[in-house]
């Protein structure tokens, strides 16, 4: 149920230019580091991948301007129509636009914020590893926690044994990321701070070696010295192979574009870049007015669980993910009650400022030949699919070299949601071929 999209070369285009990156600066003072919003996990995958939550700093100083978070606009005595929603959406996206327009941009923001990441790492294997083995980096979509991947991921561990370790990131406003930084975010929200971070963790946090044994919660800076040599020349003892959804998708590849080193492949799970016209635009508006107000409250896990069954987009949802969603997107506030980890006013932010995707999207053909690609995109009808068609065309081919492309007639956007069993058979179908070690037919 698959099929490719033929070479197709870009036409689209945009007119922005792309902002220089901003470099990493130590936090001064001390650091208080926070406990984790959860009792440690004490499951495992397949009875044979230890899983544990870490924590690091993020990337200072943020992009994002020190601006008040907008409240979420009061709930009406009768349902919103189309237009209203569009209304809703297209203010917060001129808001957003003005505090760059304004110079806020240009406002240096130093608080202290946090990321989570999980760490699955195989069992009983050897103290040290004799080749670069293969560390997978896991990047969630928008609006979804670090744990989503979990369903893909035992499918693909039953089917591809090349991995030795895996970490699942979750960016600031995301899942327990998110609650540990409450009272830290900023009412602006931009793409290039979750590019930031994920490059912060390869650079200066991501353990040198592939080891069985624990790992503090608060992960240990690395040598300047190593965080320098990887920026030059990636890793000394592993190979990073990339999987990014959505949002995900577009910020790990902004990271590899400014350090092509680090990263051996990448798989782009309808990553999302753009030039951002027309229906895209259009589109958008609604997106983000319907994302500021999503429902984030239930009396419970169950009552939370069949309002999502009896949604049109989760019930098209592989019902192990759902759970996955109703026990780690979820936590329950202090009344009692269920409220979503990532809230809506801020994945509406991050959904209203579109500059990285365009920025993403100009600088792609320029990502460093070396770095392996596979596009999965979504093929099952929608208009969605049907509008978009040929912006992911030209996606796919936005690189040219050194890419392939799957197209899912069995999912829409939510690829690793709907189609997670599938998604793993062609992970794993991609890493057995590039990373056969064992046969001595790697090809890094």
């Amino acid at each position: 149920m698959t099929f490719s999209y033929p070479y197709t070369p870009t036409t689209l285009q945009t007119t922005v230019k792309p902002r220089p990156w901003v470099p990493f600066k130590p936090h001064e003072g001390h650091v208080e580091v926070p406990s984790l919003p959860f009792k440690p996990r004490s499951d495992d995958l397949l009875g044979t991948y230890n899983i544990s939550t870490h924590i690091i700093p993020a990337a200072n100083p943020r992009v994002n301007p020190n601006v008040p978070v907008p409240e979420p606009p009061p709930r009406p005595s009768k349902k919103r129509t189309e237009r209203d929603i569009n209304i809703l959406g297209l203010e917060l996206m001129e808001q957003q636009a003005r505090l760059c327009e304004d110079g806020y941009s240009g406002v240096t923001d130093e608080r202290l914020l946090w990321n989570c990441v999980n760490r699955y790492v195989k069992k009983d294997q050897e103290a040290k590893i004799k080749t670069k083995g293969i560390t997978l980096f896991l990047v969630h979509g928008l609006g979804f926690p670090k744990e989503m991947c979990e369903t893909s991921l035992r499918y693909l561990l039953a089917a591809c044994d090349v991995i030795d370790e895996i970490w699942s990131w979750e960016s600031v406003q995301h899942g327990d990321s998110a609650l540990l930084n409450k009272q830290n975010l900023s009412g602006s929200s931009d793409w290039t701070d979750n590019a930031r971070d994920i490059a912060n963790f390869l650079i200066n946090y991501m353990p040198e070696e592939v080891e069985t044994s624990s790992l503090p919660i608060q992960l240990h800076r690395v040598p300047a010295s190593i965080g320098e040599s990887r920026q030059k020349s990636g890793f000394s003892s592993r190979t990073l192979a990339v999987a990014g959804h959505s949002f995900g998708g577009g910020a790990v590849t902004l990271a590899a574009l400014h350090f092509p080193a680090l990263f051996s492949s990448m798989i782009l799970l309808d990553a999302t870049l753009d030039p951002f016209q027309g229906y895209v635009w259009e589109h958008n508006q609604y997106f983000v007015g319907a994302t500021l107000i999503r429902r984030d409250q239930w009396p419970s896990r169950e009552d939370a669980l069949r309002s999502f069954k009896s949604s049109p987009m989760f019930s098209a949802w592989d019902p192990d993910v759902l759970q996955h969603y109703v026990d780690f997107g979820l936590y329950e506030d202090e009344s009692g009650c269920v409220r979503l980890k990532t809230p809506p006013v801020h994945e509406a932010l991050l959904t209203a400022n579109p500059r990285v995707r365009c920025e993403t999207w100009e600088l792609m053909e320029t990502l460093d030949e070396k770095i392996e690609l596979l596009w999965i995109l979504p093929g099952k009808p929608s208009e969605d699919v049907s509008m978009l068609a040929e912006l992911r065309k030209q996606r796919a081919w936005r690189r040219p070299a050194n890419s392939s492309n799957i197209v899912f007639k069995s999912s829409g956007h939510l690829i690793p949601q709907e189609s997670p069993e599938e998604l793993a058979g062609v992970m794993a179908n991609f890493l057995n071929r590039k990373y056969d070690i064992s046969s001595g037919k790697s090809k890094l």
